[in-house]
């Protein structure tokens, strides 16, 4: 299957096909990564997390201290009740 590159705006455009967008599960307003490899490009689908990580998920992989402080953020702006 082919297509051509065309102007759009000040980018450039490609139209992929529905059939072509069929075949991979792609929908209107999906979330796709778009990436270099091999001299073409790739395109894959963000797939959103199904679940938030843990803190400890998040901070795999860290090394080095953590040294809680306060900080001051200044004064109240609305309604904030301390």
């Amino acid at each position: 299957m082919t297509t051509n590159i065309k102007k759009w705006g000040n980018s450039q455009g490609i139209r992929l096909p529905k059939q072509l967008l069929d075949a991979v599960k792609f929908s209107d307003n999906d979330t796709v990564e778009i990436f270099v490899e091999n001299d073409g490009l790739v395109i894959k689908k963000v797939t959103k997390p199904t679940a938030q990580k843990t803190l400890r998920e998040l901070l795999d992989g860290f090394e080095g201290e953590y040294i809680a402080e306060e900080w001051d953020m200044g004064s109240p702006v609305g309604k904030e009740v301390w």
